[in-house]
């Protein structure tokens, strides 16, 4: 199809949004490793995970056979408020490298929380409401998530518990008073509130935190109080399955004008934006029907894909979640305070760690300096302030614009812009004064964390 005849904006309508979430995971041959009893060493069964989490959210964490799970019609009608996301093509940006390559972005940031978040924040507190809970608990990063879930838990009319990680939540003060507004109560962690906290407190005065950190205060507290589960915003297969949307919306659009995309890019936390973008992709790509370069996108401070090892690790720092297989630094890694918050995490999905680990995706780690360049020239070219997060795609998204420049390649690029960066001013503000650095761990760093990775016979 001709350039004039697509659109700066695929949009779809109503009935063109995903009425089934897709789980990978049934068209995966080597499926992801189960999650492990830290105590027996053994998979943990539906029984053990249902004190933590949600019933209908530990059935969907459990399955891995069944390809589509129905959306109710309740989560349906919420995401209507903001869903379809637009499917933007960067003609400006293109425009602006001189390149041959087609850049397209799908735009995550138009609801308040400012993020992809939403997407999964409003099915788990749709699922706890339903249970009948009084209320979650949760960790955020750089504040999308607890953004995102305060919003859910206030529509729901539930009680929402956030653990921010410390370095946030004295960098994003506005962040933190938009959980507030939604009646989320909001802890900078480690915290003295819980005994988790205190003894990472003890063990690391000073600390700036980690969602390892916040992970493990949110779960002590969950289990704790009667009526109350613990939800996570990345990582989970459930998370991933419920983010899926966002890959089924991309695809669709690019469906609808005949684009068959060369290269997918994501930036990667924990993996929540990359394994939704690249959901049905990626099945396309494991059932032979189609084949793709995907690319993750995480930070150089945090490299969890590109220098971690995989092995079953504890998904907190203080080791009382279960254990999962995954690409990880070692749950006592606690990362450089960088400004990009939502990727401050030492492991990554097990799915997303299965694939890597298969040969379906590559990584790539950039320098936050480097990355804050591309936000800055992707802002002044196509008029939206990009998330630290979402930046991380953008650097790669015209790292390879670039080369296909010098190559006279015609490929079509799209990256997930996962939302703003309204909220990230004081990172922008470094960036701008000449005062952001570039912190990159050294191999006697990782390899002190690595050797504390606890010894399983699975």
């Amino acid at each position: 199809m001709s350039d004039n005849t697509i659109p700066y904006k695929i949009y779809l309508n109503e009935e063109e949004m995903p009425k089934a979430w897709y789980n990978l995971r049934a068209d995966m041959k080597n499926k992801p490793a189960p999650l492990l009893n830290p105590g027996t060493g053994q998979p943990l069964s539906a029984e053990e995970l249902s004190p933590i989490f949600c019933e209908e959210l530990v059935k969907q964490e459990l399955d891995e056979t069944t390809p589509f799970i129905d959306i109710p019609e309740e989560i349906r009608s919420f995401y209507k408020m903001y869903r379809p996301s637009p499917l933007v093509r960067a003609y400006c940006l293109e425009e602006k490298l001189g390149t041959p390559a087609r850049i397209y972005y799908k735009f995550e940031g138009n609801n308040t929380s400012g993020s992809h978040k939403l997407n999964s924040a409003i099915a788990q507190a749709y699922y706890a409401k339903k249970q009948g809970l009084k209320g979650v608990t949760t960790e955020t990063g750089a504040g999308q998530w607890g953004t995102a879930l305060s919003m859910a838990c206030s529509y729901f009319d539930l009680d929402c518990k956030v653990y921010m990680v410390k370095v946030s939540y004295e960098q994003k003060p506005f962040r933190r008073e938009v959980m507030r507004t939604y009646g989320a109560s909001v802890v900078p962690s480690p915290s003295d509130t819980t005994e988790i906290g205190k003894k990472i407190l003890a063990e690391f005065p000073g600390t700036t935190g980690s969602l390892g950190c916040a992970i493990s205060e949110a779960v002590e507290v969950a289990t704790k109080n009667p009526g109350y589960r613990y939800v996570l915003g990345s990582v989970l297969n459930q998370v991933l399955l419920h983010q899926s949307v966002i890959g089924l919306e991309t695809k669709t659009a690019l469906d609808k004008y005949d684009i068959h995309p060369d290269v997918i890019i994501g930036c990667a936390g924990g993996g929540s934006n990359l394994g939704g973008l690249i959901a049905p992709f990626m099945g396309e790509k494991l059932r032979g029907e189609a084949d793709y370069r995907i690319i993750a996108v995480e930070p150089a401070s945090c490299p969890s894909f590109t220098r971690g090892t995989f092995a079953y690790d504890f998904c907190d720092t203080g080791m009382i979640c279960p254990l999962a297989k995954m690409y990880t630094l070692g749950s006592s890694f606690i990362p450089s305070a960088n400004h990009a918050g939502g990727l401050r995490f030492h492991g990554m999905s097990s799915t997303l760690s299965q694939l890597y680990h298969d040969g379906y995706m590559e990584a790539v780690s950039v320098e936050q300096t480097s990355v804050f360049e591309a936000a800055t020239q992707f802002a002044r070219t196509e008029g939206i302030l990009p998330a630290p997060e979402s930046s991380h795609a953008i650097r790669v998204a015209i790292d390879e614009a670039l080369k296909c420049k010098e190559t006279g390649e015609e490929k079509t690029i799209v990256f997930g812009l996962t939302g703003t960066g309204y909220f990230d001013l004081v990172a922008y503000q470094k960036y701008n004064d000449g005062e952001m650095s570039d912190y990159i761990p050294t191999d006697e760093d990782i390899a002190a964390s690595i050797a504390k990775l606890p010894k399983v016979n699975a």
